[in-house]
């Protein structure tokens, strides 16, 4: 079955670095798109970045544009997000997300921007 973990999140001061990894299994990896999404108390689940199956287009949120990168290694079914210029408004619990006929998400990441 389809499974995605994140890992990377934590606590870092505005201004910061972090660097959220994926780790995805249960499909072929190299074939699909894989996306990053924030959500915050009581706001939707927004699209922060998103990456084509052979890394070839990126999109990104008007907001994280010039900050945020979004890579993949399909050797290590794997999708990261890397955070530069860390501000408090990023904070957010962070989804790694794939659509292989439905919706799956992994369980999430909190990241948290404050001094």
């Amino acid at each position: 079955q389809v499974q995605l973990v994140e890992s990377g999140g934590g606590l870092v001061q505005p201004g910061g670095s972090l660097r959220l990894s994926c780790a995805a299994s249960g499909f072929t990896f190299s074939r699909y798109t894989m996306s990053w999404y924030r959500q915050t108390p009581g706001k939707a689940r927004e699209l922060v970045a998103s990456i084509s199956s052979g890394a070839t287009t990126t999109n990104y949120a008007d907001s994280v544009k010039d900050r945020f990168i979004i890579s993949r290694d399909n050797a290590k079914f794997s999708v990261y997000l890397q955070m530069n210029s860390l501000k408090p408004e990023d904070t957010a619990v962070y989804y790694c997300y794939v659509r292989k006929l439905v919706d799956y998400w992994g369980q999430g990441t909190q990241v948290t921007v404050s001094s």
